[in-house]
């Protein structure tokens, strides 16, 4: 199964959508592993050694550092960049259909976006 961890910028009410639709789910709020207000290079570093995708809003700054990671050789299980404009039910059931269906480590290297 996915795990996946939710960017402290991440909408909160999609973390409770998706735990109401899916409870067995494996997602963590960055914020409650300690890294409240860590930077992205920190974020991405616990989200590797935790083996989990990162699901975030920032697209200024994020990707550049995914994917540096990516350049010097390190891992990096995924990110899942979301469009604020999207409407919440539509990425709740694309991140679903991405647990649901996706291999383990499928998404080492990449960083995508939704919604699909």
């Amino acid at each position: 199964m996915l795990l996946f961890a939710a960017d402290e910028n991440f909408n909160n009410n999609i973390v409770r959508g998706l735990l109401r639709r899916r409870p067995e789910l494996d997602i963590v709020r960055v914020q409650d592993s300690g890294l409240y207000s860590a930077d992205d290079p920190a974020v991405l570093e616990w989200a590797s050694k935790e083996d989990r995708i990162l699901l975030t809003h920032d697209v200024s700054t994020i990707t550049k550092h995914a994917y540096e990671r990516v350049q010097n050789g390190l891992p990096m299980p995924g990110v899942f960049e979301v469009n604020y404009a999207t409407p919440i039910g539509i990425i709740i059931e694309d991140i679903l259909t991405i647990a649901e269906c996706s291999l383990d480590g499928e998404w080492e290297g990449q960083v995508r976006y939704l919604p699909l």
